[in-house]
């Protein structure tokens, strides 16, 4: 066998960085832990976190060779800059020193498995170096129980003993491990970041690679730095020493980015047989696709924020190249044009993931975004059927047409539900002597309580302040079995319906008489079958609304336009108590209207 093929290691190994000068995209870390370094105040824990492929790992072994680094003379002490060519500098990067305990958590979860861990800790001191270091890995993946075993140990380490974990999911690490630890968040490394440390690479390794190839591989890793040294492997595999752009999207998967923007020119002009045509042509040269929707979905993006902000994408070595001919585009495409599209684009690629057959998923998509191309926006269409109706016809809260008719006064706005004025039957005796029941009636002596609440005025209030309490049960009889015969303050006569609790009297009787220092009577009654409940006159009132919506021409209009529309939802929306001088005053005909906004329809 060839001893070099043998020998050969890959990039994510070769240029694993020794020192935190190699490291790249982390500066604040870097920073953080000179100074600690360098003014002795190392965290006995530490905890880094991020995606996959950042440099956790890296990270945590560079400390290890930093704590016990002695320097080439062998009288050196903790440093940020390892020498790399001490004995204990290279034991630790040939993984052979006894004083640095790497754990991978994932198949190590429990609790005995950190027992043998601190119980070893307690009793052994480092063997060649300063430091006893622990470096476990995926510590989320720890059993609860392995967690509790190693929180003393944590908060009260030896003086020789360091903890570095590292997880791609902190929010499965318990707070009581977070609050013992120096916490690190390795973000995602920036593409620039990638295709320079990409170049350097591949100039070491002396193959050649166009800048637009390294650029394709950098956002393919999206911000991890071995994900994007793997594809560089596979890519100097592939092309034998000079990758290309067109190569390295033949491997990614990747359209051109070109042909993207032509697929999506057509479909903003609405040509479905041409998108078709792209679209067919790139899935035949080896596109996959659900990328090629995913770069659409960027492309769209990409335009809003050009539209936005004419400079976005500078710098940027993949989106410096679709300016030129992106600004335009932006240019004539108006914001809810490209919402639509990126709205469509987002519900296209759960349809194209979840499709037995992804090109006819994809191609349906874009039928749909031509379709839509020469549609009018929601507030164009709202708009243009608002201008065509005849005037004074967008007023949408109207009078009945029965009442227009014959010439009545206009119906005065309806009183708030529950609040019922008393009616002679509630001014008279209180038993309404002998109809009602003098088991249900009830005298409570008010309470002591140094703070009560104000004294409700209506039933309403009465309800509001169950509410307020937090009493959800009695809330809830009162707004759907309670059948309101007679209400004034510290007295109320209902007449139950079926459902409602046989001593639902008495306790709202001393719950009130509690809560407002004042007695309350409150009565049950089979005398009168009093006022509908809450809930009732709620489902009357939402009723009446949403018809005398639907008679507005406006509305008439667009479901007309729409046939198989339906009306969603019906809010209202009231006028200021206190208009201005140049508003509606209370009685004039645009108080109190109900306004239908677009998405309600």
């Amino acid at each position: 066998m060839n001893d070099s093929a043998t020998a050969y290691r890959v990039l994510a190994r070769k240029y694993r960085p020794s020192t935190f000068a190699e490291l790249i995209g982390h500066d604040a870390m870097v920073r953080t832990l000179s100074n600690a370094f360098a003014t002795d105040r190392i965290a006995h824990a530490f905890i880094l976190t991020g995606v996959r492929g950042v440099g956790k790992t890296t990270t945590a072994r560079i400390l290890a060779r930093g704590l016990n680094c002695i320097g080439p003379d062998g009288a050196g002490g903790p440093t940020i800059a390892p020498c790399g060519v001490c004995a204990n500098c290279r034991q630790i990067a040939d993984d052979r020193y006894t004083d640095v305990v790497e754990m991978d958590a994932a198949s190590r979860t429990g609790v005995d498995d950190i027992r043998e861990l601190t119980e070893g800790l307690l009793y052994r001191k480092p063997d060649l170096g300063r430091y006893r270091v622990y470096i476990i890995d995926e510590v989320h993946m720890l059993s609860r129980n392995a967690f509790s075993a190693l929180l003393k140990t944590l908060e009260e380490p030896p003086p020789h003993a360091k903890f570095v974990f590292a997880t791609t999911e902190i929010q499965k690490v318990p707070l009581t491990v977070l609050s013992r630890c120096q916490r690190f968040s390795l973000r995602r490394v920036p593409v620039e970041l990638l295709v320079e440390h990409y170049r350097r690479i591949v100039e070491a390794e002396a193959v050649e690679a166009e800048p637009a190839a390294l650029a394709l591989i950098a956002r393919a890793a999206d911000g991890s730095v071995r994900d994007g040294l793997s594809l560089l492997d596979q890519a100097i595999a592939l092309t034998d020493g000079r990758i290309t752009e067109e190569a390295a999207r033949s491997m990614l998967g990747i359209a051109d980015r070109g042909s993207v923007l032509d697929l999506l020119e057509s479909v903003l002009r609405g040509d479905a047989a041409d998108a078709l045509d792209r679209m067919d042509c790139l899935y035949r040269d080896g596109a996959d696709p659900l990328i090629v929707l995913q770069d659409l979905l960027n492309l769209s993006h990409f335009l809003t924020r050009l539209k936005l902000t004419p400079e976005a994408g500078v710098g940027d070595p993949i989106a410096e190249g679709d300016r030129k001919r992106a600004c335009p585009l932006a240019e004539k495409l108006t914001l809810p044009v490209l919402a639509r599209v990126w709205q469509m684009l987002l519900k296209g690629l759960e349809e194209v993931q979840a499709a037995p057959s992804p090109i006819q998923a994809a191609e349906m998509v874009l039928v749909r975004l031509a379709y839509v191309a020469d549609l009018p926006i929601p507030a164009e269409l709202v708009r243009s059927l608002t201008t065509s109706l005849p005037r004074g016809g967008a007023a949408v809260a109207e009078e009945p047409a029965a009442n227009r008719a014959s010439g009545t006064e206009p119906s005065p706005p309806p009183e708030p539900l529950g609040a019922v004025a008393p009616s002679s039957t509630a001014v008279g005796s209180l038993a309404a002597a002998a109809r009602v029941d003098p088991d249900e009636l009830t005298d409570p002596s008010p309470t002591s309580s140094v703070e009560h609440d104000p004294m409700p005025q209506s039933f309403a209030e009465v309800v509001a302040l169950f509410d307020k309490r937090r009493e959800a049960v009695i809330r809830s009889h009162l707004r759907e079995h309670v059948h309101l015969i007679a209400f004034e303050p510290g007295r109320i006569e209902f007449r139950p319906a079926d459902g409602a609790p046989s001593n639902l009297a008495n306790r709202i009787s001393q719950m009130l008489g509690e809560w407002t220092g004042e007695r309350w009577l409150v009565a049950r009654s089979e005398a009168a079958p009093g006022e509908p409940t809450l809930r009732e006159q709620e489902e009357r009132c939402s009723s009446d609304l949403r018809n005398e919506v639907v008679r507005h021409p406006l509305v008439q209009a667009v479901l007309e336009t729409f046939p198989g529309a339906t009306i969603a939802a019906v809010r209202e929306r009231f006028a200021s108590t206190e208009p201005g001088p140049d508003e509606a005053r209370p009685g004039s005909e645009a108080e109190d209207e109900p306004i239908m906004e677009e998405d309600e329809i």
